[in-house]
């Protein structure tokens, strides 16, 4: 049986002599706390940047005013309902990352320098590529600066130093031993590298690749392997989880993680690092994905929170 409903009027208790000294003295005392409030608001507090809170208005008009996650890749990350990777601000504070976009959008006008070989310890390689394409013409080297600063907004708010190793800012490059060189100068306590593949069409999925154990010439990667690893396992779980997308169905058995000695990123490197291929350029369905600003949003927020579980242990 129900007692809540209009047939059932439950017996009020009676108020104690107390209880209605205290009502009177509230009654009186509101008023008073009202007008001192509405006086407050209009003269504007010590720490709210002026009258009318207008350092307040300015910022949080800037902060929704980014339109379109396509069109305005740093304001999406405000917008997005999982903008923020776990810890809250200030987690990353003091510790540094280095974001290294692959391939430079003005590589291809300079192909002497980018096909001069450089030396990665193991052997000589190409200074760096153009990168990739989608069948439509949206490049790799476009994709890959557009999550970069995706990831660094999201970063930064953890209190983390972000440094990019290049943001469209040079003529060509930087060659690859000298992305190692600007992780390890930095000095970073994580560095990824942010790719898309270039495979045919019908193979799918992101992969992360991790540097192998190589300890020749002036490569010595063993102090890096175990953290690197740890890093890109954290990365691949969270990327899967944001984006809803699977790990490569044509490299690393499913899953997600491939070991790589010939790549001078990783050789070079002395401080933790990954490189993550967030998916086929050359499929047309991983390039639809690829070209959303909204999915480039969900890849730059499983690459931070791979990154922030990461440096909190």
């Amino acid at each position: 049986m129900s007692y809540v409903g209009p047939d059932f009027d439950p017996p009020r208790p009676r108020r104690s002599p107390l209880r209605r000294t205290l009502t009177v003295v509230l009654a009186a005392l509101v008023p008073g706390a009202l007008l001192g409030w509405l006086a407050f608001e209009t003269l504007g507090g010590a720490d709210d940047g002026g009258p009318g809170r207008a350092a307040g208005a300015t910022s949080s008009t800037a902060g929704s005013a980014g339109g379109d996650p396509d069109d305005k890749p740093g304001a999406s990350a405000s917008q997005s309902p999982t903008a923020s990777a776990p810890g809250g601000a200030g987690a990353l504070a003091g510790k540094v990352v280095v974001i290294d976009p692959g391939h430079n959008p003005a590589n291809f006008a300079h192909p002497a320098e980018i096909n001069s070989k450089v030396d990665i310890g193991t052997h000589k390689k190409e200074c760096d590529t153009t990168g990739t394409t989608t069948n439509s013409g949206y490049t790799e080297a476009a994709f890959t600066l557009d999550v970069a600063h995706r990831l660094r907004t999201l970063l930064e708010r953890q209190g983390a130093t972000v440094k990019l190793t290049q943001d469209a800012d040079r003529p060509y490059g930087p060659c690859i031993d000298e992305r190692a060189r600007i992780g390890n100068s930095a000095p970073a306590d994580a560095v990824v590298s942010v790719h898309a593949d270039g495979a045919a069409s019908g193979q799918r999925g992101f992969h992360v690749i991790l540097p192998a154990a190589v300890h020749e010439g002036g490569a010595d990667t063993r102090a890096i392997v175990a953290p690197s690893r740890e890093l890109g396992e954290l990365i691949a779980d969270d990327f899967a989880e944001s984006t809803d997308t699977s790990p490569s169905n044509y490299v690393g058995d499913g899953t997600g993680l491939v070991t790589r000695e010939d790549l001078g990123g990783l050789n070079l490197s002395t401080v933790p690092k990954v490189f993550i291929e967030c998916g086929n350029m050359r499929d047309s369905k991983d390039a639809a994905l690829l070209t959303s600003g909204a999915w480039r949003q969900k890849a730059a927020q499983g690459i931070s929170e791979g990154i922030v579980s990461f440096l909190r242990g």
